[in-house]
């Protein structure tokens, strides 16, 4: 396959984005990477847009409904206001499913968030289960992960909300969540530096916090392994079946609800889009658009040229927004340029499960497999990783 676009310096992917600076990445005979083959090969695997996967994904419908037969829900989605899984609300009333919406509230949420949030749920009659963490230790767990120098400052998010989803399943009987992910739209994204855990964010915390955790809900090791093999909680990513649209999606729901944008993919918090727009770029030269940008070129929403076109131009953010964060976390502007200015830590310089993840590889197999933990997890977790160094 010819390559349309180069760089002097840089290998890129002759199908989509990806180039040599993406941890982990490998390039075949005629220039496409491996992470490509992974996406055709969970295809096949889910029969993505084809009979096959929406046969399947019926029957996965109907198996939540059995086991959610007398409770008043089936099954639990997480919310954020965003699009995916504002359609995964709808989805699931669609196909006659009584979902439970879980949020948890990082108390960093932008307004247009909120309301989208309120608009689904009240249009479809979806009950809310919404854990708040208090503000001042959320702003201090984002500062300890902000003054240890990793890139994962979005990680105590990105766990409590699945501990939350856990949490709130457990409480009403709910055996199934489903998560509106899709490999499609969004790729799966490389470890590299985005990695977190339980025990990660338990040693950044100890060595940079200083409030209790109180109210965060942390997931510890051992309360993965009982959610997964004790509670046995299924998770479960229908778009991962079905040929899902995310600009499709996005039109219906403005359509529908009222819903609205707000402004690019992960910018519906404050907190998400300020390490999108600003940390990672600047402090790890990291752009987390060419998931989805790669993404849409793989499918050919986009031509190739223009993907690598605009993740080479600045990415949109919000006025002030540095100047709340500082404000918010009580950053001064001198401590932030030395952060900013120091060479970046990784993930392996902290204690973290991710060796005990690995030894217990065949397990999460199985686990991945009966859908007890997420596919993405085994794919990404499981398996040993090396940063490529910008």
């Amino acid at each position: 396959m010819k390559n349309l676009i180069s760089d002097e310096k840089i290998q890129i992917c002759s199908r989509c984005i990806y180039d040599e600076r993406v941890s982990s990445i490998k390039f075949d005979a005629d220039g496409e990477c491996n992470y490509c083959e992974q996406i055709d090969s969970l295809s096949k695997e889910y029969g993505t847009g084809k009979p096959k996967g929406e046969q399947e994904l019926l029957g996965l419908f109907a198996e939540i409904k059995r086991s959610g037969k007398g409770k008043k829900y089936d099954c639990a989605i997480g919310v954020s206001g965003g699009t995916d899984s504002s359609y995964m609300l709808y989805l699931a009333k669609k196909h006659g499913l009584r979902p439970l919406a879980v949020h948890y509230d990082n108390t960093w949420n932008t307004s247009i968030a909120t309301q989208n949030i309120r608009k689904v749920l009240s249009a479809l009659d979806i009950d809310l289960y919404t854990h708040v963490i208090d503000n001042k230790e959320a702003d201090d767990l984002f500062r300890a992960f902000f003054f240890a120098g990793v890139a994962e400052i979005e990680a105590p998010t990105d766990l409590a909300l699945a501990e939350t989803i856990y949490r709130a399943a457990w409480k009403h009987g709910i055996k199934y969540v489903l998560e509106g992910h899709s490999f499609l739209t969004e790729g799966i994204t490389p470890v590299g530096r985005n990695y977190f855990d339980g025990k990660y964010i338990k040693s950044i915390h100890k060595k940079f916090g200083s409030l209790p955790m109180r109210t965060y809900p942390l997931m510890s090791f051992a309360r993965f392994i009982w959610w997964s093999c004790i509670a046995r909680i299924k998770k479960i990513r229908p778009f991962w079946y079905l040929n899902y649209d995310k600009k499709e999606a996005r039109s219906f729901l403005e359509k529908e609800f009222g819903w609205q944008y707000y402004g690019g993919h992960h910018l519906e918090n404050r907190m998400t889009a300020f390490f999108h727009g600003i940390y990672a770029p600047r402090k790890f030269g990291m752009d987390f658009r060419n998931n989805t940008l790669a993404a849409q070129a793989r499918l050919g929403k986009m031509t190739r040229e223009n993907a690598w076109k605009t993740y080479n131009q600045p990415p949109v953010i919000e006025r002030s927004l540095l100047e709340y964060f500082l404000k918010r976390l009580k950053i001064s502007r001198q401590q932030y340029d030395e952060v900013m200015q120091t060479p970046p830590k990784s993930w392996m310089d902290f204690p973290t499960y991710k060796k005990r993840f690995e030894l217990l590889r065949p397990l999460f197999a199985v686990l991945a497999k009966a859908n007890l933990v997420p596919m993405s997890f085994y794919l990404k977790y499981c398996f040993p990783v090396k940063i490529n160094e910008a």
